[in-house]
């Protein structure tokens, strides 16, 4: 099972990162670094995810609910990935990713609350609005295809 979930995990790349820059502050079109896996790529959007969370301790009027929410949601998708990858079936690490995936649709609807209450502005949360996106499609597709393959 070990070799399944690396290979499949492994296929995942991103096409391009940002260097990182204040989460609230960052800029389009910076240099493009090397691309990563996905458990690469969903530890550095919880490390984004954490950045953002501890600018939003600072600015008056955030309800640490709401930044608490988010960093639960937005830390739990690469944990999960992690921990499907240990999985120790083909079903274990459905599961796993599978959870991953919600999370990452919460944290869209985090993010884009944040943009909708003007509590952060909208351009500012474009590339992690972007980034949850793509992770619930490339964990979409990769639940897809290990289903597919059961069968």
């Amino acid at each position: 099972m070990g070799q399944l979930q690396n290979s499949e995990l492994g296929r995942v790349k991103e096409e391009r990162e940002q260097p990182q820059n204040s989460e609230l502050g960052r800029m389009k079109g910076e240099m493009e670094q090397p691309r990563r896996d996905l458990p690469e790529r969903t530890f550095e959007f919880a490390r984004r995810v954490v950045k953002l969370c501890q600018t939003l301790d600072q600015v008056p009027g955030v309800s640490r609910t709401l930044a608490n929410q988010l960093l639960r949601s937005g830390t739990s998708i690469g944990a999960n990935v992690e921990e499907g990858q240990a999985g120790q079936s083909r079903a274990d690490f459905l599961s796993k990713l599978s959870i991953a995936c919600k999370e990452a649709r919460e944290t869209h609807y985090w993010l884009r609350l944040l943009a909708a209450t003007e509590l952060v502005p909208e351009p500012r949360l474009t590339e992690l609005l972007d980034e949850a996106n793509q992770l619930v499609a490339i964990l979409t597709a990769v639940i897809r295809k290990t289903k597919e393959r059961r069968e």
